[in-house]
């Protein structure tokens, strides 16, 4: 199994909990186990979910756009979000 490294901007998906199979945003690193993810709809940028990342599995996608706005402490809007990783599922389902 590949594994990536975990920055901010990239796709995770949830293995574990109530929001299982679920496609996130790495939006802050808490430390080695603990980052913070939203998904611009159920989880707002505002209100991230802190997550264990044993509890989720790393996609090979890093959103750039999204990662340079956070680094930089641009404003990232929810919309961004829900359409960058919308964009993402329907690619990667095809």
């Amino acid at each position: 199994m590949v594994e990536y490294p975990v920055e901010i901007g990239r796709i995770a998906v949830s293995t574990a909990g109530r929001d299982k199979k679920r496609y996130f945003v790495i939006i802050d690193i808490v430390d080695a186990q603990y980052v913070y993810i939203a998904d611009g709809d159920l989880r707002k940028k505002d209100r991230p979910k802190k997550k264990k990342l044993r509890h989720l599995r790393l996609c090979p996608e890093v959103l750039d756009a999204i990662a340079a706005k956070l680094k930089d402490g641009t404003k990232v809007f929810d919309a961004e979000i829900r359409s960058a990783l919308r964009a993402y599922k329907s690619e990667s389902d095809s």
